[in-house]
């Protein structure tokens, strides 16, 4: 979200969404799949996104309509959270449509935290992201618009079903079904990206000629959270063409070099 107002809403949703997760008594899972379930009706219904993001009426009264169209069909907890974000000024319809998408996610990924699973999660969203980008007949498959969602969602299933973390499968399975004009793998790099924010840490992309070793993940990890300031979570890719060295990719900057000269200079900057 590009616009002031936007980025002020989103800001405030997130913190009261904060204080939702922080409590045990509030159940994630289930919070998750109801704001789904609300992003789904408003990405439907653009004359209703419309009228809830309309500055010329008031906060109350967006959050009075919001109440009588949520009200029996989602808890309570969900009513109150979406309430207070169309009291909220946005910039645009869209943006809180994909505000919304984003706070389900993130109670997902809150869920998978509180299992003390999100590690495999931020995992297996990378691993999925590279089968697809490796199997051509795969993504044809899971961005076909004639394909009708019960057939994509049985080959997820197929795939991840068992082998993925419940919260992995429910994410990719709502992302394929609802993509809501997005590319695949825009679609998975904002999955990581949000799983990632739930450590408060970035996450760096390292390709290397071989796998790297338990102790130069250790090294290279705590040297990329020294230079950029935040922890870092590793996702490893092997490829033979980097010919013996790495690459990393924190966010849009990307780094060339060895893992030793890369750590030297590392060092060097924060020397400096």
């Amino acid at each position: 979200m590009t616009q002031g107002a936007s980025r002020t809403a989103l800001s405030a949703a997130r913190e009261r969404l904060d204080t939702l997760t922080d409590s045990t008594a509030v159940d994630v899972a289930e919070l998750s799949e109801e704001l789904s379930a609300v992003t789904a009706l408003l990405d439907r219904e653009v004359s209703l996104r419309r009228v809830l993001t309309d500055p010329a009426r008031s906060g109350e009264a967006k959050a009075e309509l919001a109440g009588q169209l949520l009200g029996g069909q989602v808890g309570g907890t969900t009513a109150d959270l979406f309430a207070g974000m169309v009291r909220s000024r946005w910039s645009g319809p869209r943006d809180l449509v994909d505000a919304v998408e984003e706070l389900a996610s993130t109670a997902e990924l809150t869920a998978a935290q509180r299992a003390g699973g999100l590690d495999d999660v931020e995992d297996e969203l990378f691993r999925f992201g590279r089968i697809v980008e490796s199997d051509q007949s795969l993504r044809a498959a899971l961005t076909d618009r004639s394909a009708t969602v019960a057939a994509k969602t049985t080959l997820l299933h197929s795939l991840l079903g068992g082998r993925a973390n419940p919260v992995t499968e429910r994410l990719v399975v709502r992302l394929v079904t609802r993509p809501r004009g997005r590319s695949l793998e825009a679609g998975l790099q904002t999955l990581s990206r949000l799983a990632a924010a739930r450590r408060e840490r970035l996450v760096a992309v390292v390709t290397s000629a071989v796998p790297l070793t338990d102790g130069q993940k250790q090294r290279l990890g705590a040297a990329l959270a020294k230079l950029y300031g935040h922890p870092m979570h590793l996702n490893l890719d092997v490829d033979p063409a980097v010919l013996g060295g790495v690459t990393v990719r924190v966010g849009d900057e990307v780094i060339n070099g060895t893992v030793a000269d890369r750590l030297e200079e590392a060092e060097r900057r924060l020397a400096g």
